[in-house]
């Protein structure tokens, strides 16, 4: 017996004007695009690692070499930095590891919007099959960096305890954080370009006012920006949970992660609002 087929039905009332429609809308295309998403996620995990001589080692290269530089000043005592007794390669790795996961999460809707710019004019799907491919990616890079970050802990006997438990609602939080950043930029990354090429500058730069290499200073300018930087607290309580520290940041961690799914799902609306013209312009 064949499937119904499904059947959109446009009319010229504003989605606006029926927010419960709209959700169930978006809802009903996220649950209809779980198996397309699938496919362009196993498509684009086979074109990034084919043609590559160290494979999957390039999902934590780039945060691992950023780590070093930090390790090798701390080693030579250009820099200090009190880590609260866990080991400095230790802290800067795990803090270098889990900031690429939040500046991959960021950098998906707008990469995955214009990697699939040709599909998205000329066939009709649910849009939203193409940012689930991108967070699956996304999620994939973070497991295979999560072997080095068991690794790190057991070369420098990090020893965690109960506040483990906490870190998968971290590892959320943290992936919510960057895909809301990532979804409000993908509209605008739908027209301009320049916001894919910028992101990772402003990435590397976001990075050294984020306590990722260094604990989060409480005075001064350091402290005011990470007191007023949203991804600190969130950075902070997935580290702490691994290292078995004390959660100075739990309060801050759960408001940000609220503003983050809350700031998501209206980059959902906004997305699905922003989708019809970007496809017009991007089809001209």
């Amino acid at each position: 017996m064949n499937p119904r087929p499904l059947i959109r039905i446009y009319s010229p009332e504003p989605l606006l004007g029926r927010p419960i429609e709209l959700a169930r809308g978006i809802f009903r295309d996220v649950m209809a695009g779980r198996e397309l998403a699938w496919r362009i996620f196993t498509r684009d995990l086979s074109a990034q690692y084919r043609q590559t001589y160290f494979g999957y080692l390039w999902a934590f290269l780039p945060p691992l070499v950023g780590a070093l530089t930090f390790i090798f000043l701390n080693a030579q005592g250009i820099v200090r930095i009190d880590t609260g007794g866990i080991a400095y390669p230790a802290f800067a790795m795990m803090g270098t590891l889990l900031w690429q996961t939040f500046a991959d999460a960021m950098t998906s809707p707008p990469q995955a919007l214009l990697s699939a710019k040709n599909m998205l004019v000329k066939i009709n799907f649910p849009r939203e099959a193409v940012l689930m491919g991108g967070l699956l990616m996304v999620g994939f890079n973070f497991l295979v960096r999560l072997a080095l970050v068991a690794a790190v802990m057991v070369i420098w006997k990090v020893v965690p305890s109960g506040t483990i438990l906490i870190f998968p609602v971290a590892v959320v939080g943290l992936l919510a954080c960057g895909f809301a950043v990532g979804l409000a930029l993908a509209p605008l990354a739908g027209l301009y370009t320049d916001v894919v090429k910028a992101l990772p500058m402003i990435a590397q730069f976001w990075m050294l006012l984020t306590p990722v290499v260094y604990p989060a200073r409480t005075k001064g300018l350091a402290g005011v920006l990470a007191t007023w930087n949203p991804v600190s607290p969130v950075i902070s309580t997935a580290r702490e949970s691994l290292t078995g520290q004390e959660l100075t940041h739990l309060p801050a961690f759960f408001i940000v992660v609220a503003c983050a799914l809350s700031i998501a799902f209206l980059g959902l609306v906004s997305f699905r609002l922003a989708m019809p013209h970007l496809i017009a312009r991007m089809g001209g």
